[in-house]
């Protein structure tokens, strides 16, 4: 079988979801399996060059990955024709400035997301991307958790009947240092750094939403600093200037009608539910909790019928009358499978929908967020125009 080379340029990557989520579980796990298999039966292996500002700390990466490249010569690695993909996952502050400059080398471009801060750079940068031809692309990763994959099924399947409302759970307590250490880094607390939880997770409810339900167009929200100060990586207490916690009801617009959808989003929350983040879907013939790698659900036929008794415990256990939905395959590493569709994309002209225009949406839904939390008032989403 035919092997064909292609060199990614990718920046970032030392972070903890650039290197371990980006380059180790995704870009070397390919090259490693033999590449990405492409229409005409031809292997598609990544050839990637690591790229940062501290040679020391990109060098010890390279070496202990098997990566032969590296370097802290950003305009050098876009000036080489040989290398025709670039990825960002470092700072959403200079992401715009850096898809930019990558998209004017003629580059294709994958991101992470958010593509940035504002939504009027996020659409401008979306805008030139088309404009100069290049494919482009923005991590979704939470659609392809094989979770959400159960619950897009039920979806297509019928299984719902006609939905009627989501409810979404995430996060989990985020030590403050004053006992044990974070487990989060500090400038996720600093707005000034880009911080804040409606920018984090809106940009991501966004395209779980308009992808596995149905599409968002109106929000409101309420974000909270619920923990004024913290300690720093170096014990130094810092004042939190960002939001730990949202708390957002979306309006969808579904086939049959209007869905309502309520997502509490924390970093100040003790966890008691399935997963990290779950979300329930009810409809009017079943209803579904769906975690990272678990969905469960409930048929109308297997629907218990409680009686409202403040008089006596309850007798009837909830958790019951719910059915594991079966794996029925294998799942990959969602962002490996990402990264192997946009591969495929750029090489093979293959369909791919989660573009920066996509990205921009996420963006969009973040800032009607901080701007609902503001004026304390609904929302609505324009069509961007793209």
């Amino acid at each position: 079988m035919r092997q064909e080379r292609i060199g990614i340029i990718m920046h970032g990557v030392t972070g903890r979801m650039g290197m371990n989520q980006h380059l180790i579980r995704s870009v070397l796990a390919i090259r490693d399996q033999g590449g990405v298999v492409l229409s005409d039966g031809t292997r598609l292996v990544p050839d990637p060059i690591i790229v940062g500002r501290n040679a020391d700390k990109i060098e010890a990466l390279a070496k202990a990955h098997g990566v032969e490249r590296f370097t802290t010569d950003l305009d050098g690695a876009l000036a080489n024709a040989d290398d025709t993909i670039f990825f960002d996952a470092a700072s959403t502050q200079m992401r715009p400035g850096l898809l930019r400059q990558a998209i004017d080398a003629g580059k294709h471009v994958y991101s992470e997301k958010p593509v940035s801060e504002s939504l009027e750079d996020a659409v401008a940068i979306a805008r030139h991307a088309k404009a100069k031809g290049v494919k482009n692309g923005i991590v979704h990763d939470k659609l392809d958790l094989p979770g959400l994959i159960k619950l897009k099924r039920l979806r297509d399947l019928g299984f719902f009947g006609r939905i009627l409302s989501v409810k979404g759970e995430f996060g989990y307590w985020v030590f403050t240092g004053d006992d044990l250490t974070p487990q989060r880094p500090s400038w996720n607390y600093r707005a000034e750094d880009g911080g804040g939880m409606v920018s984090d997770m809106l940009c991501h409810w966004r395209y779980v939403l308009d992808n596995v339900i149905a599409p968002v167009k109106s929000v409101s929200c309420h974000a909270a600093t619920h923990i004024p100060e913290r300690l720093d990586e170096t014990g130094n207490r810092f004042r939190a200037t960002a939001d730990d916690a949202a708390y957002a009801t979306f309006l969808l617009d579904g086939l049959e009608g209007e869905i309502v959808a309520h997502i509490n989003s924390s970093w100040c929350t003790r966890v008691r539910r399935d997963d990290l983040v779950t979300f329930q879907v009810d409809g009017t013939h079943g209803s579904a909790v769906a975690g990272l790698h678990k969905c469960l659900s409930q048929h109308r036929v297997n629907t218990p019928k409680p009686v409202w008794n403040p008089d006596q415990p309850q007798v009837l256990d909830f958790f019951d009358d719910w059915e594991e939905v079966p794996d029925n395959t294998v799942f990959d590493n969602g962002f490996k499978v990402q990264w192997e569709q946009f591969l495929r994309h750029v090489a093979d002209d293959a369909p791919f929908s989660y573009t920066l225009e996509e990205g921009a949406k996420g963006v969009q839904l973040a800032q009607a967020g901080y701007q609902s939390s503001k004026e304390r008032r609904w929302v609505d989403l324009e069509d961007l125009g793209i």
